[in-house]
């Protein structure tokens, strides 16, 4: 099943969901607040950031086994499609006041990079790379256990 854009039925407990970032505004500007216990519900351990994707680039293509993440698109926009075994959605990320938690064993392909974006991630854990499922078809098979 494919699902449209910030459509996707259950996806709390598919591994997913969108969540909105506390802001405040005033006359100096605006500002957002990401805080663990709040809207990150896992300890961060590694903070990175993409910028720099040009037109026609694909980021992704994996799943991780443990590893808990929150990606923002803090400036511009992308697009990240979504696949647990059970069904698919996309959704754009475009506002840097939504995030997006991703729990383990999400499949994720990222496109659609507008040429000023720029995709924060806080994660779990530091870089292992043990940790991720790079082929399709095995992510698939982990998932059957």
């Amino acid at each position: 099943m494919t699902v449209p854009a910030d459509g996707c039925p259950g996806a709390a407990a598919d591994g997913h969901r969108l969540t909105d970032l506390r802001r405040f505004a005033d006359a100096r500007g605006n500002l957002a607040v990401i805080e663990c216990g709040r809207e990150v519900r896992f300890p961060v351990r590694r903070v990175y950031y993409m910028y720099g994707a040009g037109a026609g680039s694909a980021r992704g293509a994996h799943a991780h086994r443990k590893l808990h993440q929150l990606i923002v698109a803090m400036q511009g926009s992308f697009e990240i499609s979504l696949d647990n075994g059970r069904g698919r959605c996309v959704h754009r990320l475009d506002e840097p006041t939504r995030g997006l938690y991703l729990g383990p064993m999400v499949w994720r392909d990222m496109a659609e990079f507008s040429a000023d974006s720029i995709c924060f991630v806080l994660a779990s854990e530091c870089y292992d790379d043990a940790d991720y499922i790079r082929d399709y078809e095995s992510f698939l098979q982990e998932l059957r256990g």
